[in-house]
């Protein structure tokens, strides 16, 4: 029940902030489609470069939505609302409170996805998104719904939020094989950047959306991601860490 009445609790968000919601979610993914995608024409990959970089732009749209969805209304509710107060002194499991703002998180994200493709729906670029494409876009929303959870507890104020997004969020949405392949990477780089969650998730998606193979061990390392950053948020609320 507790994990119902977050995700009742972010349903009516959404309602009340739809417009908003959906205008935040199309602006900076459709502004990376008309300059990269239309204004750059070239090939990559023995495709047009369009068609490598729609299914890069809806996995990092998911990264975005969902981290930001949790990251800045958690730490408000934290830090100036005192709402949190009252979810440790409610009779709600604290890990079903945590567990509802992922998957919630998760789902903002797959809504934020989801514009993306509608978006370029009239294209007719032959791209197959499906039923495996949106299990991966959901668990790499639930990593970064986790890791906007696990944010939200470090930053000590407002500002620590965004400046939390520069360190990690912007540096994957731009390196990690959304707009260009990890495979001209030094190596070192290279390897690293290809573990990261984003990396996993635009490759899988990228091979499914052309119609080819795809390891499934991709899932395995979104899963463990998502294992050790929800082990972590549990940590801060069970010890009461940062919570002030």
């Amino acid at each position: 029940m507790g994990i119902i009445t977050i995700l009742w609790e972010k349903w009516v968000e959404f309602r009340r902030d739809f417009y908003k919601i959906t205008l935040a979610a199309m602006i900076a993914p459709l502004m990376y489609l008309l300059v990269f995608g239309l204004g750059i024409q070239t090939v990559s990959h023995g495709k047009p470069y369009l068609h490598y970089l729609i299914p890069g732009v809806v996995a990092l749209t998911t990264m975005n939505g969902s981290f930001n969805a949790i990251a800045q209304n958690l730490n408000v509710q934290r830090l100036y609302e005192k709402a949190f107060d009252q979810v440790m002194i409610s009779p709600t499991p604290l890990w079903q409170f945590l567990l509802g703002q992922i998957i919630a998180g998760s789902l903002r994200g797959i809504y934020a996805g989801c514009i993306i493709l509608v978006l370029v729906s009239p294209i007719h670029t032959g791209l197959i998104f499906n039923g495996y494409s949106f299990l991966i876009l959901f668990l790499n929303g639930a990593v970064f719904s986790a890791l906007g959870v696990v944010v939200s507890f470090l930053a000590k104020n407002h500002t620590d939020v965004p400046r939390f997004s520069n360190y990690f969020i912007m540096p994957m949405a731009f390196l990690c094989n959304t707009f260009f392949s990890t495979e001209n990477m030094p190596h070192g780089i290279r390897e690293l950047i290809s573990i990261l969650p984003l990396s996993e998730t635009s490759g899988m998606v990228r091979h499914i959306a052309y119609g080819e193979a795809w390891n499934p061990m991709g899932i395995v390392v979104l899963l463990a991601y998502l294992l050790v950053l929800t082990a972590m948020g549990l940590w801060f609320v069970y010890k009461k860490q940062n919570l002030s």
